[in-house]
């Protein structure tokens, strides 16, 4: 994998994620049951050059589009959605500094990223305010406690990280991650997702600093700074879509090689008319679920390229077509994950093979935010036309 080349085309990049998918898939399950860090792949991933695709060119990035990159997200989720998820939230933390700041804050964080293949980490949350902040000059603050659900953070090279001033305002800051006073506790130990390292941060009196904060224009701000949270909902989209999609591939590779059930007519598995039917549904779903999040993805591109002109109904559109595909990438991971081993049967429950880790995985992540609020806003809109309001969540 050349780590040279400043930027790559389309095919490129989807060539790049497809071999790092093919090496993630002969230990991911292996490492699932392991969890903890996953520092060689990372480290590949880095060596692979798709930690630039969302810098733009004028940073020495490949200035990708949002169709690529979610299309890499998806193909690294088939083999390994941990891997997915803290590749696809390094993306989401560039853009959430391109859209809470201006471009001669972050050129030089951008420029070191693209040169040094940089891994960002997350530590914003802003449902946890444990994190407090203190102005100790008109330059200088200090953020005090603890940070939960910090994905990808170990291992980072730059943290976004996050507190509450007196007032109750949020601030977000891009820090290097191996500040004084920043440490990682490594006490993730969920049943899924289990080498996201996203468990706790802390930040003991760390000093961060007025040109490190993201005030101009600030979190969720205008129509256009608030795509953010619809970037990091399209992200789960195409993490779920690509978990169901490598469940499948499981699955049928599987199926492939068996004898059928013992009432069977049929000889072989794939002959039987109840396996082609399961089959017929798995496909049905993915496809449709294809679909929608092709027409987000779309969606979401057009308004990104409105930047400041994108208005408050433009923006509410695109999060109505997000939280669209959103519930049917939920529905659809959650049942293909769980339904595979209807068509595998007993055998694909053995231990050595763990496959029950793509619902694990799905299951876990798909709880990030509940999907019941992604229907109530899409009645809401129906029923009264009223768009959702911009959220960290929404």
């Amino acid at each position: 994998m050349n780590t040279t080349e400043n930027s790559y085309s389309a095919e490129q990049a989807i060539q790049t994620a497809q071999q790092l998918t093919r090496l993630f898939s002969h230990t991911a399950a292996l490492r699932d049951k392991q969890g903890g860090n996953p520092k060689k792949e990372r480290d590949l991933i880095r060596e692979s050059g798709l930690l630039k695709l969302s810098i733009p060119t004028e940073y020495g990035g490949s200035g990708a589009n949002w169709t690529t990159i979610f299309e890499t997200i998806r193909i690294i989720a088939q083999a390994d959605s941990s891997l997915a998820h803290v590749y696809g939230f390094h993306h989401l933390l560039i853009a959430t500094v391109q859209l809470f700041a201006q471009p001669q804050q972050y050129a030089s964080w951008f420029k070191q990223t693209a040169q040094d293949n940089l891994f960002w980490g997350n530590a914003l949350n802003p449902l946890d305010r444990r994190t407090t902040v203190t102005r100790i000059t008109d330059h200088e603050y200090v953020f005090q406690g603890d940070k939960s659900f910090c994905s990808g953070s170990i291992d980072s090279d730059l943290l976004l990280c996050s507190g509450y001033d007196e007032q109750g305002k949020l601030l977000i800051g891009v820090i290097p991650s191996q500040r004084n006073g920043v440490s990682f506790l490594g006490d993730w130990d969920n049943m899924g997702q289990r080498q996201t390292d996203s468990g706790t941060s802390h930040f003991e009196q760390v000093h961060v600093y007025k040109k490190e904060l993201l005030l101009n224009p600030g979190p969720l701000s205008t129509p256009y700074s608030s795509l953010r949270p619809l970037i990091a909902q399209l992200i789960f989209v195409h993490l779920f879509l690509g978990v169901a999609e490598g469940a499948f591939e499981a699955a049928k590779a599987v199926v492939q090689g068996q004898k059928a059930w013992s009432k069977s007519l049929a000889e072989q598995a794939v002959d039987d008319p109840y396996i082609q039917k399961h089959f017929a549904e798995f496909y049905v779903q993915l496809e449709g679920v294809r679909l929608l999040a092709a027409d987000a993805v779309k969606k979401l591109q057009a308004a990104w390229l409105q930047g400041e002109h994108l208005s408050s109904v433009q923006r509410g559109e695109v999060s109505i077509a997000i939280a669209t595909a959103k519930i049917a990438a939920t529905n659809t991971s959650l049942y293909i994950t769980q339904n595979i081993f209807q068509v595998m049967g007993a055998r694909a429950t053995a231990a050595k093979l763990n496959l029950d880790r793509f619902w694990r995985n799905v299951r876990t992540q798909t709880l990030h935010d509940p999907v019941d609020y992604k229907y109530q806003e899409i009645g809401e809109w129906i029923l009264t036309g009223k768009l959702p309001e911009p959220s960290f969540y929404s």
